[in-house]
């Protein structure tokens, strides 16, 4: 079928700050590339930090590069509870209001207000790929998941639309449980109501 995506688990990670990754590494330190993710531009760091929350601690989260404008840490609501911490759902980069944590690196730690969110699950398409499959930029819509031993349909997934995006659907490590996924398994775009 035409409206079908790759779907990618996207682990508990973080985004940094040039002025957090200086002082949970050091002063002049840069991130080191370890590999590439699919969408352009974006890569998995070599460093690693703590996060840390009221309730609990999770050590070995990896840092996504390159560095953004405000820190970010994504986890799933799992993580979040063992963190002691209400995270809203929220898509990428809407932070305001968000919860906060105690960030942990080798040279200091950093205490963000806000800025820690469950990833709202959603679709990175190019305007090309969005006209193909019928959407628009922050439509809503469905993706069913089959021959996973537990079939069904996510909804209350957003749309993303950029000219500098790959297709890929994320999803965060709970949501992949529910539904089964692992490897290389396509969702079909599915129209709500």
């Amino acid at each position: 079928m035409g409206n079908q995506v790759i779907i990618e688990v996207s682990a508990r990670h973080l985004h940094l700050s040039a002025e957090d990754l200086e002082t949970l590494f050091g002063k002049g330190h840069e991130l080191t590339r370890r590999k590439d993710l699919s969408q352009p531009g974006q890569y998995a760091c070599e460093e690693r930090v703590e996060i840390a929350g009221p309730k609990g601690s999770i050590k070995g989260v990896s840092v996504l590069g390159p560095v953004r404008p405000v820190t970010q840490v994504e986890v799933s609501l799992t993580d979040a509870r063992a963190l002691g911490i209400t995270a809203p759902i929220r898509e990428s980069g809407q932070i305001t209001g968000s919860a906060g944590c105690t960030v942990i690196g080798p040279a200091g730690k950093v205490e963000i207000k806000e800025g820690l969110i469950v990833a709202k699950r959603h679709i990175h398409l190019t305007p090309a790929d969005a006209e193909k499959f019928g959407v628009a930029d922050k439509e809503i819509v469905g993706v069913k998941v089959a021959a996973t031993g537990r079939a069904g349909i996510m909804e209350d997934v957003v749309v993303r639309v950029s000219e500098s995006f790959s297709a890929a659907m994320h999803i965060d490590t709970d949501e992949a449980q529910a539904f089964g996924v692992a490897g290389q398994i396509y969702g079909e775009i599915v129209k709500l109501g």
